[in-house]
């Protein structure tokens, strides 16, 4: 409800993720309770989820239906973690506004009068507006760092290839720098223990290019980079 409240006014959501009322009836009969037990998260557009479109932006991939969810998509779920919405990009993601010709412009809930940042735009300002407690945005030049800062919240930009990509069509760039994927929330707490459930055995197994490293608490409590 909330989420749809934020989209109305500032144009942030690109998709809703049908069948996470079912994954959440599910989760209450496991006996396992994982890291991320019930949490909504909002994703950014072009990770891949099972059934959903990742557009970029861009309409050359509207057509193309994903089959399956990335391995990112599998981990969070797995740590009881609920996706339930896509958010918006710009064109080709490499932009530090967000706006695309498909869904339109984002606007930052904290002054409509300006960009929320990019290129996770649409998470920035799902979780600055109220929508979303924990959202996934991807960054290789600011586009985690950018709309966190744009929109007064904690991003963080894993080192590269500590997570698992989007599983997304490929970029048109040629990238010297690794795009990686991150987690944006309003507190660094929250960050912290969205690398903590992912760093986890699963990830290790559905991709074995992940060096099988666990998130070290002690590192992050001594205030050293995570």
């Amino acid at each position: 409800g909330e989420a749809l409240k934020v989209n109305q006014e500032v144009n942030c959501v690109t998709d809703f993720i049908h069948g996470c009322e079912d994954q959440l009836q599910k989760l209450k009969k496991q006996k396992e309770k994982g890291l991320l037990y019930g949490i909504p998260i909002s994703i950014k557009d072009h990770i891949n989820c099972k059934g959903h479109i990742s557009s970029g932006g861009m309409v050359k991939f509207l057509g193309q239906v994903k089959e399956e969810d990335s391995v990112i998509v599998q981990v969070l779920k797995h740590q009881g973690g609920i996706p339930f919405v896509k958010t918006n990009v710009p064109q080709t993601m490499i932009n530090y506004d967000c706006s695309n010709l498909i869904f339109g412009q984002t606007l930052n809930p904290l002054n409509h009068q300006k960009s929320p940042g990019g290129s996770s735009g649409g998470e920035g300002a799902l979780i600055a507006g109220g929508g979303s407690i924990l959202g996934i945005g991807s960054d290789v030049a600011g586009s985690i760092r950018l709309p966190s800062s744009f929109c007064g919240l904690c991003g963080l930009k894993p080192t590269g290839n500590r997570i698992s990509p989007p599983g997304c069509n490929d970029s048109p760039f040629v990238l010297a720098v690794t795009a990686m994927l991150g987690p944006m929330a309003r507190d660094v707490d929250s960050l912290a223990l969205c690398m903590k459930a992912l760093l986890c055995q699963q990830m290790f197994q559905l991709d074995p290019t992940v060096p099988p490293i666990p998130f070290d608490e002690e590192v992050r409590l001594r205030g050293a980079p995570i």
